[in-house]
């Protein structure tokens, strides 16, 4: 049975959709008998809506914190920016259709990926009942090169504070994933993933103060991020700068885990 293939997980995802309906095919039975008539429309009725995923990239360059934004090529929308998504297969986990679609359209992977929210307004696709589910990824801009690729015809870096009007409710999806990025990097130390791998005090401070669009006390700043000791000081100097160079810090991911593990309270 269906039921029993589903607990042992023999089987792809794709493998079961397919078997699924083959079931319901050879059983000639309609979903509605499964349920009896408890609910005000056809049982059939709530499987007529598709989902799709759309991803918020935020990079962060030059003391600003940006987002990736895609020049839509195909209708609805088109020519319209728009925050890279797309249509999840209905074999599809959702969190790996977040990533096809990311790789699809821009060529990006390997990057920290988290979900913000859902959106569920019934008239937010021109086309019919569509709920997506809003995600938002960092990276590292130096180390990522995205190219616009499949429907997608360009795509661009904005200033979050310079967003132009997006396509559906992308916008919206914007502000929820940024609000959702502005929790996190208070308890946790993901904003890491927006630095280089090296990096001073003073862009650690500009970062935080971009991302929660507060100022802070420089001295009071760096004494409370250095005593949480998840910083390595590094014998190293900025290079190439007009000022005085600044000592280098590099964040230890490994120590962060093992202090978390003691009840570690990250806390900006």
């Amino acid at each position: 049975m269906i039921k029993e293939i589903i607990v042992k997980n023999t089987i792809s995802q794709k493998t079961f959709y397919i078997w699924n309906l083959q079931y319901l095919q050879m059983t000639e039975r309609e979903p509605s008998t499964y349920y009896g008539n408890i609910y005000k429309i056809p049982i059939g009725d709530f499987y007529k809506f598709a989902v799709s995923v759309d991803c918020v990239i935020f990079g962060y360059e030059h003391g600003k914190l940006e987002v990736l934004l895609i020049q839509r090529g195909a209708e609805p929308f088109k020519g319209q920016w728009a925050v890279p998504g797309d249509l999840v297969y209905p074999y599809e986990n959702i969190d790996n259709a977040a990533k096809r679609v990311l790789a699809e359209l821009t060529g990006l992977n390997d990057m920290y990926m988290d979900q913000a929210k859902a959106f569920g307004e019934v008239d937010r696709h021109p086309v019919g009942r569509v709920v997506t589910i809003g995600y938002f990824s960092l990276i590292k801009k130096a180390l990522h090169d995205a190219k616009a690729s499949s429907w997608a015809e360009n795509l661009e870096w904005h200033d979050v504070n310079n967003v132009p009007k997006l396509a559906f409710d992308h916008n919206s999806i914007l502000n929820a994933a940024l609000e959702r990025l502005r929790i996190r990097v208070r308890r946790q130390p993901v904003g890491f993933n927006l630095l280089p791998e090296k990096f001073t005090l003073l862009e650690l401070q500009g970062l935080y103060e971009s991302l929660l669009g507060e100022r802070f006390d420089k001295p009071n700043f760096r004494k409370k991020v250095l005593d949480m000791k998840l910083l390595d000081s590094l014998d190293e100097l900025q290079k190439n700068v007009r000022h005085r160079p600044a000592k280098l810090f590099k964040f230890n991911e490994s120590r962060y885990a093992q202090l978390k593990e003691e009840g570690f309270d990250f806390a900006i």
